[in-house]
């Protein structure tokens, strides 16, 4: 019996058996290495936890994944198109139903009082379209809803749906407003339910939680109109936080209950791995984020520096004079010449990390005045403001006590190599 033995058991007296003792011994031992954090109570361990500051990444992915380009996007598409038949993957998305079966179970439930959500991988608006014209056309007036489309408004919705014969000459309200617009569909609908004489609407609403689609008047229109009861509602969406677009109580609200406004959602899985063609048409493909190919799209780019396509540099340089096209070369050799001798891991990838590799402006006003491309300042800015405009040549301050100002190219390495190579050419 070592001494520590002897203690427990003096403490205890002498009728502790030994197991006994050595259990204590055990429990005594695995006290002093336990860690002291061990026996934080509950309050103590979650200021602890709370006071440590959190560190969020500096990696942003837009700007670790490069853009493509309109010839490389083109050309991934015709490859894509170009696949055999037999590589197209094929879905069962009917389940042990086939489609005609599965379209009847789809429109029962939307008589049972239900909202249909198709959610999945895949395009699913031709198998919703289908629906429409096969199945529901025949039980009542359709509206096809492109909720995809960035320019799509609830006046429009609105409209389409009040081209329904007889919806206008229901009520004596004006046109205007659509708070209006909605109670006048919603009174005609719903006025004589228990007929068979009124007619069943189906809305078929493509992509619902598109950035059009989610609105708040738009939302809550469609929320008014679902719990009508001759207004069937079937739409799909694809994006992960679908849900959390509506409330737990406009999730579940259902017709026959006193709830103003809800969809009673039922979900299904159609997942179809078809390639979202239609959806895209309205999208910039050659952007990360999707944005709008509009001129103010364009124009927020040349803003932030973000890449610009080799496409769209060509079609500048090809406006602009010699002078500017020389100045042009003279600075995208010079960030060229930064580049390789930094090498290949100082960039890693990033165009957002372009900014290095700049010239501060008035290393660039000294060597144009050398190449007789600027010999003032006012020149030297006039040239570069065509290029700012474009945001094909960005600038920043420059940090440290020498302040400044540096300038760059938003394109990557090889992209500028080739288009000094073809000014080249040119002169």
């Amino acid at each position: 019996m070592t001494d520590d033995d002897s203690d427990v058991s003096d403490a205890l007296g002498s009728d502790v058996d030994e197991p006994t003792i050595a259990i204590l011994n055990n429990f005594k031992q695995w006290e002093k290495d336990s860690p002291a954090s061990t026996y934080r109570s509950a309050f103590d361990a979650y200021f602890a936890q709370a006071s440590t500051r959190s560190r969020t990444s500096a990696n942003v992915f837009s700007s670790r994944v490069l853009s493509l380009t309109a010839e490389e996007h083109n050309a991934a598409i015709a490859a894509y198109k170009a696949r055999p038949e037999s590589h197209i993957p094929e879905t069962n998305w009917a389940g042990p139903w086939d489609q005609r079966t599965a379209f009847s179970r789809f429109a029962r439930e939307l008589d049972e009082g239900f909202s249909l959500l198709f959610y999945g991988f895949g395009s699913k608006r031709a198998l919703l379209n289908t629906l429409a014209v096969e199945t529901l056309a025949h039980r009542g007036h359709v509206i096809v809803i492109n909720g995809f489309q960035p320019n799509i408004t609830l006046k429009d919705i609105l409209a389409s749906i009040e081209q329904v014969p007889g919806v206008l000459q229901s009520a004596a309200l004006s046109s205007g407003g659509a708070e209006k617009q909605t109670q006048r569909i919603q009174d005609f609908f719903s006025a004589t339910s228990a007929s068979a004489s009124t007619p069943h609407l189906y809305l078929v609403v493509h992509n619902i939680d598109a950035p059009a689609m989610r609105a708040a008047k738009t939302k809550h229109a469609l929320a008014a109109l679902a719990l009508v009861p001759h207004i069937h509602l079937v739409a799909s969406a694809d994006r992960l936080n679908t849900p959390l677009l509506w409330s737990a109580s406009e999730v579940a609200a259902r017709k026959d209950a006193a709830a103003k406004r809800g969809y009673n959602w039922l979900w299904h899985d159609l997942t179809t791995l078809a390639p979202y063609d239609f959806e895209l048409a309205f999208a910039n493909r050659t952007s990360l984020s999707g944005a709008s190919a509009g001129a103010r799209g364009a124009q927020d780019t040349a803003v932030s520096g973000a890449p610009i396509t080799e496409t769209a540099a060509a079609h500048v340089l090809a406006a602009v004079t010699q002078k500017a096209k020389k100045l042009f070369a003279l600075l995208g050799a010079r960030q060229l010449e930064n580049i390789d001798a930094a090498g290949e891991d100082a960039l890693n990838g990033n165009v957002g990390d372009l900014q290095q590799f700049g010239l501060a402006y008035d290393v660039l006003f000294t060597t144009a005045r050398e190449a007789f491309v600027a010999t003032n300042d006012t020149a030297l800015r006039a040239l570069l403001g065509e290029f700012r405009d474009h945001g094909l040549v960005v600038s920043a301050a420059q940090g440290g006590p020498s302040g400044g100002e540096v300038l760059w190219i938003p394109l990557r390495r090889e992209r500028l190599a080739r288009i000094l190579q073809t000014l080249g050419a040119e002169q």
